[in-house]
């Protein structure tokens, strides 16, 4: 696990590139409230405020980033101070609370720019309840955020902002439906059930920092679409809270608060959030957990209790998640994962449409866009996979298939690339084979993508002359062939055995 996180491919650097700017961003944040006389709760407000701004806003383009950046206060303030104002009303405050946890999942459907402004409306009023925030606070929070936000957005829009030098970031659109049918609304639903079991335990647990509970709550639903997804990822971060803590106990509670030491674990545990957020949630989880440590010691109230206490509200947040997501609602993880599958072989299908176009001398045929548009629909799949796939899992037949999904649908995307490598070199020349190929795939595709109301079709086998090294398209396309055939044996069968049912 370890070596996943640290020593994962990070093609072009990104992760790293990225993991370093925001130290920067964050850093010079905190230090612009320093310097203009604002308290330390006022400086950590800002530094959160910068955080969550580099982290959390993921539009596909930088001017769509730099939109949703400038539109974080618009959210961000009113519940600040509907927070502050009801501080000291526990009803009020606790029906607000969880109507901002429904409100902030519900705004998923609005793609990229819905999740970031739910994100910081949930965590502008889990910061007040952190800090305490009263309405005589509001005027210095709210310069505090504001100079925080120019800040980091100056560090990412102007002094580095490496992301001008690369193609717009294709982002899925999520599964489509109405009603209840439609994952958002049901989530929304599940994290107001969850969100009201854990505020209701937490506070049983303590009526001080109950908030950690509804705040698990919250982060297990980020990123998720069956229960299957939310079960793993409560697991993870219940672990990487665990991990935080073991390490807490041994680093943060030595240094009894001191700022140095303390500001440089604050800028380590920033660059490892970032750097390992895209390949270990646990990992992640063990930086937030120990940047939450050494802050509670920059405020002076750090203890092994508080670590203990901690642990045991990010159980009960986890349990209100689980018990939401199985009994409220419940979105399948076979539904999600199928409706993954298809739609990447159904862009498998289009890249090779539009690369076999281009190779028979069409000037408007051009396979890229849909090649850039597969990456992140195979990432879709082997997250909806990941609880099929866990080491956990005790169902290995079907981990075992799983396994095999996702080896070929990367096998296919790598066809793809190359195939689609090819088309763009003008010198590429149409051959008649490219035809029946690409028309053996879309019969493939056809085939593994037929309603599950009766069992897939397995492709049949088709003897074609093996191409030499000399005919590179062809090389592609017969490969595309054999990992689509492949497909039909983990994908097949019969309806009442799909590849999850969970």
């Amino acid at each position: 696990m370890l070596k996943r996180a640290f020593v994962a491919p990070d093609p072009g650097l990104l992760r790293l590139r990225g993991a370093t700017r925001a130290v920067l961003g964050i850093g010079l944040a905190v230090t612009v409230c320093a310097l203009t006389g604002h308290s330390l709760v006022a400086a950590i407000t800002g530094g959160l405020a910068a955080l969550l701004a580099l982290f959390t806003v993921t539009d596909a383009t930088v001017r769509g980033r730099l939109t949703t950046t400038a539109l974080l206060p618009a959210v961000g303030f009113p519940v600040l101070a509907v927070a502050a104002v009801l501080h000291d009303h526990p009803l009020g405050r606790d029906a607000a609370f969880v109507a901002v946890v429904g409100a902030g999942v519900y705004a998923r459907r609005w793609g990229p720019r819905g999740h970031a402004l739910g994100v910081f409306a949930f965590m502008t009023f889990f910061a007040t309840q952190f800090l305490h925030t009263v309405p005589a606070q509001l005027p210095e929070l709210y310069t505090a955020v504001t100079l925080a936000l120019l800040a980091a957005a100056t560090v990412r829009f102007a002094v580095w902002c490496y992301e001008l030098r690369l193609p717009p970031v294709a982002v899925p659109a999520l599964l489509g439906a109405r009603g209840l049918a439609r994952t958002t609304t049901r989530q929304a639903i599940q994290a107001t059930a969850g969100s009201a079991f854990a505020l209701l335990i937490g506070q049983l647990l303590s009526e001080q920092r109950w908030y950690w509970a509804v705040g698990a709550t919250w982060w297990i639903f980020v990123n998720t679409t069956s229960r299957g997804e939310t079960l793993v990822r409560g697991f993870r971060r219940a672990l990487g809270t665990v991990l935080g803590i073991a390490l807490g106990l041994v680093v943060v509670i030595p240094l009894h608060g001191a700022l140095a030491p303390t500001v440089a674990l604050v800028a380590v545990s920033v660059f490892a959030i970032f750097y390992t957020a895209a390949v270990s949630y646990t990992w992640m989880m063990l930086a937030v957990t120990l940047m939450a440590g050494l802050l509670y010691g920059l405020l002076g109230v750090l203890d092994p209790a508080l670590l203990a206490l901690r642990l045991a509200e990010t159980g009960v947040g986890a349990l209100g998640a689980a018990l939401a997501v199985l009994i409220v609602l419940p979105v399948t993880t076979h539904a999600t994962t199928d409706a993954w599958i298809q739609r990447a072989l159904r862009c498998v299908h289009r890249c090779t449409g539009e690369a076999a176009a281009r190779l028979a001398g069409s000037p408007t045929a051009d396979p890229a866009p849909h090649v850039a548009d597969l990456a992140p629909l195979l990432s879709r799949v082997r997250l909806s996979l990941a609880p099929l796939v866990h080491p956990l899992s005790p169902l290995r037949a079907r981990k075992e298939r799983a396994r095999q999904v996702l080896a070929l649908l990367d096998d296919c995307a790598c066809e793809v690339r190359g195939l689609a490598s090819i088309a763009a070199d003008p010198e590429a020349s149409h051959d008649a084979r490219l035809t029946a190929a690409c028309q053996r795939v879309e019969a493939a595709v056809e085939a593994l993508t037929a309603p599950r109301s009766t069992p897939r079709p397995a492709a049949a086998a088709v003897a074609v002359p093996q191409p030499s090294a000399a005919e590179p398209a062809l090389v592609h396309l017969h490969g595309l062939e054999r990992a689509l055939a492949e497909l039909s044996a983990p994908l097949g069968g019969s309806p009442r055995s799909p590849l999850v049912d969970a």
